[in-house]
């Protein structure tokens, strides 16, 4: 397969994307995804900006490939953790909510690719027209927080609305779903839970066989966990945060975020400002601001700790036709195989 404007615009060798998933895109997995050839995006939105930093050149130092750091938009200390990425020279930034038009601005100017994700092509219109280089668009079949409409809907929708390469997230695991991404106008794919299911992640064995012991029926949405539809596995502790009165979750947020601060290394008025910004970006209650302290360290829980009786396992429906747990290298090399395979096969048809 030839390059892309995918690979054109970040340098890889691969128009695949290993997103930044909160607690799993460290540096051994970004690193191993960036020497496979693909774009490995290292997840900081729990990171201290020190920790950050230190991130950033463990990676450096595992790979000489490019790669990419996932950003909140909204933290109160967006600003220095965009400067920290111009400094030490990252290549890619990427958002899960949309940056400020400023924001893109220094980055650009820094000589960062900017790449936010969006979920409706209104979001996609907006960043492009502040200057993005490339949009990440990611339907419902993604895996944590997610939309109502599909990837085969939404990806052309986006594709036809901007001029800038689309990345399609949601519901791709093999070079079949790359092919297909590319016949609908997309530069590549990015893909989470199967980059999470590799040798190289770092997520605990124990985590690893929930995974793949799960089917398609396993993965569910739910609102319980933070009060935003939310893709992840069926457990029993998503079943029991969903019969939890609304006291008691509020209880359990609050010291959740007490938690989420002391590893952010966020002081109250910043993580106060950050819930301010998500209540007005979101549109959110009081409530479902505090409810949304419980993501990350419930998410820790389970991708650090091992615990999945007493974490979530945000998860794409893709889990469900997983079964086995390749190297980030075997990985790629066989999604490129299929697609090349799958290409070939389609230009045959006359």
């Amino acid at each position: 397969m030839r390059g892309t404007a995918l690979t054109r615009l970040t340098g890889v060798r691969h128009p695949v994307v290993q997103t930044g998933m909160g607690w799993v895109a460290g540096p051994r997995l970004v690193s191993a995804s960036a020497n496979a050839g693909a774009l490995g995006i290292l997840a900081s939105a729990t990171m201290t900006p020190g920790r950050l930093r230190e991130a950033v050149r463990e990676v450096k130092a595992r790979t000489a490939a490019p790669f990419g750091v996932n950003l909140r938009a909204d933290a109160a200390d967006a600003g220095d953790r965009v400067r920290i990425l111009i400094e030490e020279g990252v290549r890619v930034a990427s958002f899960a909510l949309a940056p400020s038009r400023e924001l893109i601005g220094e980055l650009k100017e820094g000589g960062v690719v900017v790449m936010p994700t969006v979920g409706a092509r209104r979001h996609a219109e907006k960043v492009a027209a502040w200057g993005a280089d490339a949009v990440l668009v990611q339907g419902a079949e993604g895996g944590g927080h997610t939309g109502e409409v599909a990837t085969t809907v939404l990806l052309p929708q986006v594709v036809d609305a901007v001029r800038i390469p689309v990345v399609a997230a949601g519901g791709f695991f093999d070079g079949r779903g790359l092919a297909a991404a590319l016949a609908y106008g997309a530069a590549g794919v990015a893909m989470g839970t199967r980059f999470l299911l590799t040798s190289d992640s770092t997520v605990p064995d124990a985590v690893k066989a929930r995974y793949l012991a799960a089917t398609v029926r396993d993965v569910t949405v739910t609102r319980a966990v933070d009060g935003l539809p939310h893709r992840m596995l069926r457990t029993e502790l998503v079943a029991a945060l969903e019969d939890t009165g609304r006291a008691r979750a509020l209880v359990r947020a609050v010291r959740a975020a007490a938690g989420f601060r002391r590893l952010s290394g966020l002081t109250w008025p910043q993580l106060v400002r950050d819930g301010l910004a998500l209540r007005h970006g979101k549109g959110l209650s009081w409530s479902q601001v505090l409810l949304a302290a419980n993501t990350p360290m419930l998410l820790k829980s389970a991708m650090v700790d091992g615990r999945t009786d007493l974490g979530v396992m945000a998860s794409g429906q893709v889990a469900g036709v997983i079964d086995d747990l390749p190297s980030c290298a075997e990985l790629v090399e066989r999604i490129m195989k299929e697609a090349d395979e799958t290409l070939a096969r389609l230009t045959a048809v006359r």
